[in-house]
């Protein structure tokens, strides 16, 4: 019913538009609009002005890539890791995926699952572009940026003008996707709905249950705009998306069905107002809301096995003020309140947080080549110490071609609900996970039901959860030259402070163990990532070839310290031999790759609607897991090996109005079953769309 409604919809678009004589309005055959980001900034800026790592990612390169789902296009990006743990997450600068904040058109996504927010959540077709800041934003936009940010810019309604486009792959994924806009003088209204889906796949199919289960995703994001005046506009922005799940698996000869639901949906105006030309503010209110279901049943009987619910709330209104001084300066103040709230089956009752926060910006042009910018903001929680995150950076031209810039940041992350409340029992392992307002409690209760053999730790040494910390460097430049060829470098270091560990604190008297957090480990990460690319002009048939390389190093301080001493060993499973582990050993932390690197060639051929691409993404090996109980990969069977996946598309343009794109994703068909079973192999896939343009206004 749902194919036959948006094919209905399609077909009265078509209706509609054939009274009017069609435009072309192919991203692949516009021209390339001028990089203005937002995100670094908080205000819009040019990106080749901005004096931090900022990579901004154009709706013309997601096309040509041929991506359905956030986390295919970050994959292919510099120093960026899709990592799975809980969920397809982003790592920036090694750094897990808690560490970096994800928005959508400058809010944030909440639905955090153990730290990491699941990047399949997000369809691509109504994406006008990413912009990725590396390195602390927290001076911009408080906890969970520590590492960096990545903010997905939506369409707005610009011109009267609809799109379709429908494809199928391997696996039965199918994608249907529908984009409407209309345009008038005052008002806008843009419409965007997808359907996302997959019959998923199985690597082990003489076992009961799939390694990947099928589901369905479905997504809808109306935005609206009125212009009261030349200096008063409105912008509403809502989204709701709901993906069913099912699942199968096998717990030890018990074979395991069931469903699941996951829903999320924000409601996000905003006002704008320009008091005159050189004072204006913005008041957004931001409302979101995420929530899960499961429910495991026993095959033989339907008796439930497992059943769980997970229902998070973020309320937030906030204003932005923008002054700017003459014409070289710019000065930002902000303020806002921040209502959180968890309710879930692993929690005893709704747990809420509150934040007040108020940030400032000042940015500096009164050098023509020199770009200074000043900020910082203070947050005061209710269930930690208050935070302050400076942050100061420089740009300075050289010349027209060369540039340099730097940064000193202070990033933080919060403790979450989790660390401060989790009441958890896993019922098949018999293992126990308390947050540190909830263990006292608990392991006194377990110690009554006599399930404690012994204590390993003091709970009342564990302490108030202080926010974890990050002081970072970030160094580098770039060169355009004439000729098409770029450069860019950019060098990086994070010391990160009062890491949130897991702590075992008892031991039960099934073998299994009682954990707990507290703030343990210092570490670091350093690198350099280097990206180039050069475009070859000939005959409206560009050529544009890029690449990319990023040295990283990941380590826990403490470990570097103990290795330093002597005092950490490893032995040898079978000689039997106890040996010191040497620095040489020790090649960081867990799923952290020391190389990864990209290598990417696209075609236009702008006459005839042809392009192509052939992207290649390498990451060296990491480590996966600790064989030998030391803490450390440090020996072959605790690292994953490293690969390099390549993937290939082709589209072609039919009079103006129909696309055929064609790919295949893995074109050698690696997998790792055991060690990254999200890989599924070789996916080939075709797609259909259709692109409809009455008029354009171009946006204010």
């Amino acid at each position: 019913m749902k194919c036959i409604i948006t094919l209905l919809f399609i077909y009265n678009a078509l209706n509609v538009f054939g009274q009017q004589k069609h435009v072309l309005s192919d991203s692949l055959k516009t021209s390339n609009l001028n990089e203005v980001v937002v995100t670094a900034t908080r205000n819009e800026r040019a990106l080749n002005a901005l004096p931090m790592p900022v990579t901004l990612i154009g709706q013309k390169q997601i096309r040509a890539m041929g991506s359905l789902r956030l986390s295919e296009v970050l994959a292919e990006q510099t120093g960026l890791f899709i990592v799975n743990d809980h969920g397809q997450g982003l790592q920036v600068q090694g750094f897990s995926p808690d560490y970096t904040l994800i928005l959508l058109d400058g809010e944030p996504l909440v639905g955090r699952t153990a730290g990491t927010l699941e990047l399949s959540r997000l369809a691509v077709a109504n994406i006008k572009q990413i912009e990725i800041v590396k390195g602390p934003s927290s001076s911009l936009y408080g906890s969970e940026a520590l590492a960096g940010v990545v903010n997905i810019i939506t369409e707005r309604p610009n011109g009267t003008k609809g799109s379709f486009s429908a494809r199928y792959g391997t696996n039965q994924t199918t994608d249907l996707s529908g984009n409407m806009s209309i345009k008038t003088k005052k008002s806008g209204f843009n419409l965007f709905l997808n359907r996302y889906a997959s019959g998923g796949y199985d690597f082990t199919p003489e076992t009961f249950g799939q390694t990947v289960s099928p589901f369905q995703n479905y997504t809808i994001t109306p935005k609206f705009t009125y212009d009261f005046s030349k200096n008063v506009s409105l912008n509403v922005s809502t989204r709701y998306n709901i993906e069913n799940q099912e699942s199968s698996l096998l717990v030890g000869t018990d074979q395991i069905v069931g469903t699941g639901s996951v829903k999320d949906w924000n409601f996000n105006p905003s006002l704008r107002v320009s008091f005159h030309q050189n004072l204006k503010a913005v008041f957004r209110f931001y409302n979101t809301q995420y929530k899960t279901n499961s429910e495991l049943l026993f095959q033989k009987d339907n008796n439930v096995y497992d059943a769980t619910y997970f229902n998070q709330k973020f309320l937030r209104p906030e204003v932005q003020v923008d002054y700017a001084i003459g014409n070289k300066q710019v000065l930002t103040l902000g303020a806002g309140k921040i209502w959180e709230s968890v309710a879930a089956t692993r929690y005893d009752d709704v747990k809420r947080f509150e934040t007040n926060y108020g940030f400032f910006q000042y940015e500096n042009l009164l050098v023509s080549a020199l770009n200074l910018t000043i900020g910082g903001r203070f947050d005061a929680h209710s269930a930690y110490k208050a935070q302050f995150s400076p942050k100061v950076s420089v740009a300075y031209d050289l010349s027209k071609k060369v540039r340099l810039n730097g940064s000193i940041g202070v990033g933080f992350k919060a403790p979450d609900f989790r660390q401060l409340y989790l009441n958890f029992t896993n019922a098949v392992a018999g293992y126990s996970v308390f947050g540190t307002q909830e263990v006292a409690l608990n392991l006194a209760r377990l110690q009554a039901e006599n399930q404690i053999a012994e204590v390993l730790f003091d709970v009342s040494k564990l302490g108030e959860l202080k926010a974890e910390s990050s002081l970072a460097f970030n160094f580098g430049g770039k060169i355009d030259l004439d000729n098409g060829l770029k450069f860019k470098a950019n060098v990086f270091r994070n010391d990160i402070s009062n890491l949130i560990q897991t702590q075992a604190v008892a031991l039960k008297t099934n073998g299994q163990s009682v954990f707990s957090y507290m703030n343990l480990t210092k570490a670091f990460t350093q690198g350099i990532e280097l990206d180039a690319s050069y475009t070859i002009a000939n005959n409206k048939s560009p050529i544009t070839l890029s690449a990319g390389y990023q040295f990283l190093e990941a380590k826990d301080k403490d470990i570097v310290d103990k290795i330093a001493r002597g005092e950490l060993f490893r032995r040898d499973p079978e000689t039997l031999v106890t040996v010191r582990v040497k620095a040489s050993d020790y090649e960081g932390l867990f799923n952290r790759s020391r190389h990864s690197a990209n290598i990417k060639v696209f075609y236009e051929d702008m006459k005839s609607g042809l392009t192509a691409s052939l992207r290649g993404i390498y990451r060296s090996r990491y480590g996966f897991a600790d064989y030998n109980g030391n803490g450390i990969a440090d020996v072959s069977n605790e690292f994953v090996n490293g690969y390099i996946l390549w993937n290939v598309s082709a589209s072609k343009t039919f009079q103006e109005r129909f696309r055929l794109q064609a790919g295949v994703d893995n074109v050698l068909g690696y997998t790792d079953t055991r060690n990254i079973p999200n890989l599924a192999g070789r996916l080939i896939w075709v797609s259909l769309g259709i692109n409809l343009e009455k008029h354009k206004i171009t946006e204010q």
